[in-house]
C-alpha cells in the first residue's frame, strides 16, 4: 500500500530528544517501509526519517509554542499532497475532522492521549466515520461511546537499542517535568533508599519550569542529579547502564513508551499500577509494580533479582516494531474496506 502518516508539526520525526509520539511515528514509518509499503510522512522539513516527506514548515514549531492556526495550515497542505495514497494514518486532532472533505480517502487516527473530558466528544464524533486506534486496553476502557477499531501497543526497533549490563550504580528517571510523571517522588524515594538517581527530563514550558523550581530543585544534590533533556544516544547509554528505571507515575498514562525503551536495554522497571503499566510489564519478572511508597522503596532494594535478559525478551515477544506494523496494516486494510469497530460501551458490557 501507499500509506500517508500525518504527524503533528510540533517536533521533527524523529525528535532530537524528548518526544514519545514522534519516536513512535519514526519507528512506524521505518517499519512500514521495511515491510514493503510506500510511506509518505507529512511532517516538518527538518525531519530526518528516511521516507518520502511532505512539509509546509521548514522547522518544527515546538511543543507549546504553536497555535491551532499552525496545525490547520499543516493539515491543509498535507491533505493536498496525499490524495494519491491508499490510506492515511493521521495523528493530529484537526486532520481527521478535515478529512470529511475527502470522503473517498480512507483515514485512520490514533489517540495518543487520554480519552478525557477535553477529547472524548471529538473522538465520539470521529469514530462514526474514522477508525480510532487506542494504544492500550486501559485507555480503550475509558473511551465510552467511541468506536475502537483496534488496541495496538507501541513497538520499538530492537536493533537500535543496546543491551546493557547495568552496574552503573544509579536509578534512572526519564520523562518530563510534570507532577503526573512524578520526578519529585523518584527523587524522594532515591534519597530515602540511599540510591543515586539521574533525572533526564524535558523542561521547556512555563508550567514545567514552575514545577521543577517548587518540587524538584530542592531535592537535588549529592547523588540526586538533573541532567536536563538528553539526546537519543545519551538516553540509550544512560538506560543501558542504569540499575533500574524508576517510573513512579501518578496518573493513568495511556501507554508509557519509556518503560519498553528501558526493557529493550535490559533494564528493570519500578513503576506504579496506573494506566497501561500492568499491560506492559510483568510484576516480579521484568519489573516491580507497587502502589505505595513502602512498596516502591522495597522494590528499589530488590532490582538485582530481575534477570536483565528477561527484560529484553519481554520486548522481543510483545513490543517489536514488526508486530506493531502488522497490527497497523490490519487496521489500514479494514479502513480501505470501510470496516469500523464497535462502541467501547458494548465491548465492556459484553466482557462483563
Amino acid at each position: 500500500m501507499r500509506i500517508a502518516i500525518v504527524a503533528p508539526p510540533w517536533l521533527p520525526i524523529p525528535p532530537p530528544a524528548y518526544g514519545g509520539t514522534e519516536n513512535l511515528l519514526d519507528a512506524l514509518a521505518r517499519g512500514l517501509k521495511r515491510a514493503g509499503h510506500e510511506v509518505v510522512l507529512c511532517t516538518t522539513a527538518d525531519s530526518t526519517c528516511p521516507v518520502e516527506h511532505r512539509s509546509v514548515f521548514e522547522q518544527h514549531i515546538g511543543v507549546g509554542s504553536g497555535s491551532s492556526v499552525d496545525e490547520i495550515r499543516h493539515i491543509l497542505h498535507a491533505y493536498e499532497e496525499i490524495q494519491d495514497c491508499d490510506v492515511v494514518h493521521d495523528h493530529t486532532l484537526v486532520g481527521p475532522l478535515y478529512s470529511a472533505a475527502f470522503p473517498d480517502l480512507p483515514v485512520v487516527t490514533t489517540n495518543h492521549g487520554p480519552f478525557n473530558a477535553e477529547l472524548i466528544d471529538l473522538y465520539r464524533v470521529l469514530s462514526d466515520r474514522v477508525p480510532v486506534i487506542a494504544i492500550s486496553e486501559h485507555q480503550a476502557s475509558t473511551a465510552h461511546g467511541v468506536r475502537i477499531a483496534a488496541v495496538i501497543h507501541h513497538g520499538v526497533n530492537l536493533e537500535t537499542f543496546p543491551i546493557g549490563q547495568g552496574g552503573g550504580g544509579y536509578a534512572m528517571f526519564l520523562g518530563r517535568m510534570h507532577p503526573g510523571k512524578a520526578p519529585h517522588v523518584a527523587a524522594e524515594l532515591a534519597r530515602e533508599a540511599g540510591v543515586a538517581l539521574k533525572i533526564a527530563a524535558k523542561m521547556n514550558e512555563p508550567a514545567e519550569h514552575a514545577y521543577f523550581e517548587e518540587m524538584v530543585r530542592p531535592l537535588l544534590g549529592g547523588d540526586i542529579e538533573y541532567l536536563g533533556e538528553v539526546d537519543r544516544p545519551t538516553k540509550l547509554a544512560l538506560l543501558a547502564e542504569a540499575d533500574c528505571l524508576l517510573n513512579p507515575i501518578a496518573w493513568p498514562e495511556p501507554f508509557g513508551m519509556v518503560m519498553i525503551e528501558a526493557l529493550a536495554c535490559g533494564t528493570p522497571v519500578i513503576t506504579t499500577p496506573f494506566g497501561a503499566a500492568p499491560e506492559i510489564v510483568r510484576d516480579g519478572v521484568v519489573v516491580f509494580v507497587r502502589s505505595d511508597r513502602d512498596g516502591l522503596l522495597e522494590a528499589l532494594s530488590r532490582v538485582g533479582e530481575i534477570d536483565r535478559a528477561a527484560c529484553r525478551t519481554r520486548v522481543e515477544e510483545r513490543f517489536s516494531v514488526e508486530r506493531m506494523v502488522a497490527d497497523h496494516v490490519d487496521v489500514y486494510e479494514q479502513a480501505v474496506a470501510g470496516i469500523l469497530g464497535d462502541p467501547i460501551d458494548m465491548l465492556v458490557d459484553d466482557a462483563a
